[in-house]
């Protein structure tokens, strides 16, 4: 299927779709991946499920957003609406009556507010944490490598006593990504996945494809031990395999669905 062919919505999976959780805008993403050995990964894949790979490499995600717009059950939250996030992820499939079922796990998701990890602990088991957050997202900012006017993107977040970082820029118009590439990987796995002491939940996302910029520099100062664990620390200590940024766009979270043994 090519690029201009490709469905521009995700439509709710077959059968009778589960009802909406949350809706909100997810915005202003940078995402920088790093490969990594598979059995690294292989322990934290959730039941029912298998590490999905990208010719034959396996990957984790570090991604900053902004949420925007949010509503639980369709009721806007005071204080909640707005809020950043960064992430590590990384990805696995499930076969259901021949579809594969492209998604992701969340191996730490950071916010700043207590009540939106209270809630996402409770519904969907994620190991969500708060910490103090900030963002900058410009377009007209000097590049980092070439002090060219361009777009930046930039999320940091304190733990353990400092600052973490994760930012990057890029210039040029944003394109929906090449057909197989590590772009279309990493940005479209509309699927979440938690294991949890009662079995494997699985939940859908729903977004269009986003366009995305490749970048022109990025950096990346995180203390991964401290933060994700000791075998995540020496591949994240390298500069990533792979930064982009895209778009985003509205969302829909629908509500987790516990597989079946």
């Amino acid at each position: 299927m090519t690029n201009a062919a490709r469905n521009p919505t995700i439509l709710p999976a077959p059968g009778r779709p589960a009802g909406i959780f949350l809706t909100a805008e997810w915005r202003d993403l940078v995402m920088a991946s790093w490969e990594v050995d598979p059995s690294i990964l292989r322990a934290r894949v959730p039941p029912g499920t298998e590490l999905d790979q990208w010719k034959g490499r396996a990957f984790v995600s570090l991604v900053g957003f902004r949420f925007l717009g949010t509503k639980v059950l369709g009721i806007p939250i005071p204080f909640h609406r707005d809020f950043d996030e960064v992430n590590l992820r990384f990805y696995v499939k499930r076969a259901v009556d021949g579809e594969e079922r492209r998604g992701v796990v969340f191996i730490k998701e950071i916010v700043p507010r207590f009540w939106i990890v209270a809630v996402a602990r409770l519904v969907y088991g994620e190991n969500y944490v708060s910490r103090k957050m900030m963002n900058r997202a410009a377009r007209g900012a000097e590049s980092l490598s070439t002090g060219a006017a361009g777009c930046h993107h930039e999320y940091r977040w304190r733990d353990r006593g400092r600052w973490n970082g994760l930012e990057a820029d890029a210039s040029g118009s944003p394109e929906i990504p090449e057909d197989g590439s590590l772009e279309q990987f990493i940005a479209e796995h509309y699927w979440g996945y938690t294991a949890r002491s009662r079995g494997t939940v699985e939940y859908q996302v729903e977004h269009p494809s986003w366009r995305v910029w490749n970048c022109a520099a990025a950096e990346v100062d995180c203390d991964a031990a401290g933060i994700y664990g000791a075998s995540l620390a020496e591949p994240m200590s390298r500069p990533p395999d792979s930064v982009f940024l895209a778009e985003g766009s509205g969302v829909v979270v629908r509500k987790g669905r516990r597989l079946s043994a």
